[in-house]
């Protein structure tokens, strides 16, 4: 039998959406039928929710700022017999506690168009226009450059940190083609070099061929041909002094975290008036 799951915000859900798939990803092969409803700030919104819960009962998961919102959800979800959780609370009240002041209650707050939202725009048109190796002249501008061979997760990685507020530039290694001379000069980016098992990036640029309906077998999927490539990407990583991360068995997320915790590292050695340094070796 599949658990209705209910996700009710006065925003965008999307801080709910987030805390269930982290909660669930513990579940394995659960049954779990999920309820969007964000933007629920009327009760008369809410009643025609409440209606819905009472046709398939579950466990409600809540972040209603408004106080009339949250105790009317509650008194009906207790009304039906129907588990309810506001999974923020406990985070939100030993803040107060430590912050000595009250949480301000305005639903949305996280996603306001502040000085931190708009230098997050920046950072995904920053992003996008300085992928695959295009505008390397503007490098110095980005806060983190990524260096590998094609298909190591470059591209996505970067607007996984340009979402994150990092203006973020990479460039593919290829043999052929040596990159601009520019690239070992930079001062400003944190330069991260991503690496994988050659027999994965096989796997992954066959699937890419098959995609595009490409049959014909060529040097990119040639398994000497590929090793070649990575090794020489690991000596370019390794002669830089650039850190290098393996994501043969790495999701997106994780990758990200990982530059993330460079970067902060690399930024908290420049506050304390150290030298940034090649950054730490391979990882």
């Amino acid at each position: 039998m599949a658990l209705h799951l209910h996700l009710l915000s006065d925003s965008t859900g999307e801080t709910l959406e987030m805390i269930a798939k982290a909660a669930l990803a513990q579940f394995e092969n659960a049954r779990v039928v999920r309820h969007f409803w964000p933007m629920v700030r009327s009760q008369q919104h809410l009643d025609r929710i409440v209606e819905e819960l009472a046709l398939h009962p579950g466990l409600v998961l809540y972040t209603l700022i408004n106080p009339d919102n949250r105790a009317r959800l509650e008194e009906r979800c207790r009304a039906l017999g129907i588990g309810h959780v506001a999974p923020l609370d406990p985070v939100t009240g030993v803040l107060e506690g430590y912050l000595g002041q009250i949480a301000g209650g305005r639903p949305g707050r996280q996603h306001v168009m502040d000085e931190a939202y708009f230098a997050r725009v920046d950072a995904i048109q920053f992003t996008i226009a300085h992928d695959d190796g295009i505008g390397w002249e503007e490098w110095e501008e980005a806060d983190i450059l990524l260096a590998g061979v094609s298909r190591s997760s470059k591209t996505p990685t970067s607007i996984y940190l340009a979402n994150r507020g990092y203006k973020v530039a990479n460039i593919p290694l290829v043999v052929e083609s040596p990159p601009p001379p520019h690239l070992f000069a930079l001062r400003n980016p944190l330069v991260v070099g991503l690496t994988t098992a050659p027999r994965r990036l096989v796997e992954i640029r066959r699937n890419r061929l098959l995609s595009l309906n490409e049959t014909v077998e060529t040097s990119y999927v040639d398994q000497d041909r590929v090793e070649e490539e990575v090794a020489l990407a690991r000596r370019m990583f390794a002669d830089n002094g650039w850190p290098v991360i393996d994501v043969t068995r790495r999701s997106i997320e994780e990758t990200a975290a990982a530059i993330i915790k460079l970067y902060q590292e690399r930024e908290a050695r420049i506050a304390e008036g150290r030298q940034a340094g090649p950054g730490p070796r391979p990882i």
